[in-house]
């Protein structure tokens, strides 16, 4: 069954393409109808195709993106008329020149972002060039600390050198000095040994000048 819609849409539909949006879908289903801007800053619309169509046409000029955001449709379904041929525009006095203003002024906009979207990056750039620099300078500094940890590691390599060159000579000075008791201690043994031999030779000649005195007595010499 044909129907016609008359949908009102509000939002921020005028001037941003959206007439154009419309138009392709009604055309895709092929329906029939117009799309023209109000006074009041809504945009109506009269479509006229199968009641299913409408529906998903419907549906479709809900249109939310960067520029193009639909708030509210006031609709209603009514009999077709067959007043259309196909889906066309409607264009208010001026409107054409009013549009053109409009397309220059989303053009500066967009070069203006673009512009600072390049003046961000720019500066995003010099941030990362200072950031790498201070990086640079944290692992020049990171790279000085561990020379100076390897030279300190050095150091006490050269003292733990001279701490075993000096237990070397401890542990020489100690044989050295077991050297010495062992020759002392000879000497003690060897000049005990002498001692005993001289005690006993001593005590050999007392006995014999002690016999010989016996003796002399005995003689009546003395």
């Amino acid at each position: 069954m044909i129907t016609r819609l008359t949908a009102f849409v509000s939002g921020n539909v005028q001037r941003v393409g959206y007439r154009a949006r419309v138009i392709d879908i009604a055309n895709a289903f092929g329906l029939k109808g117009m799309i023209e801007n109000q006074k009041d800053g809504l945009v109506k619309i009269i479509a006229e195709g199968e009641e299913e169509r409408l529906r998903w046409f419907e549906s479709a000029i809900n249109i939310k993106n960067a520029l193009i955001r639909v708030s509210s449709i006031e609709k209603e379904y009514s009999p077709a008329t067959g007043d259309f041929e196909n889906f066309g525009k409607l264009v208010l006095k001026g409107e054409t020149d009013s549009r053109l203003d409009t397309a220059a002024e989303y053009l500066k906009d967009l070069v203006v972002g673009v512009n600072k979207i390049n003046e961000n990056l720019g500066g995003l750039g010099g941030k990362m060039d200072r950031m790498i620099g201070q990086q640079d300078q944290m692992l020049d500094k990171q790279d000085q600390m561990l020379d100076k940890q390897d030279q300190m590691l050095d150091k006490q390599d050269q003292r733990l050198d001279k701490q075993d060159q000096m237990l070397d000579k401890q542990d020489q000075m100690l044989d050295k000095q077991d050297a010495t008791i062992g020759e002392i201690q000879a000497l003690r043994t060897d000049l005990k040994g002498y001692m005993d031999m001289r005690f006993k030779r001593i005590e050999a000649d007392l006995s014999e000048l002690k016999d010989m005195k016996v003796a002399l007595k005995e003689k009546g010499l003395i």
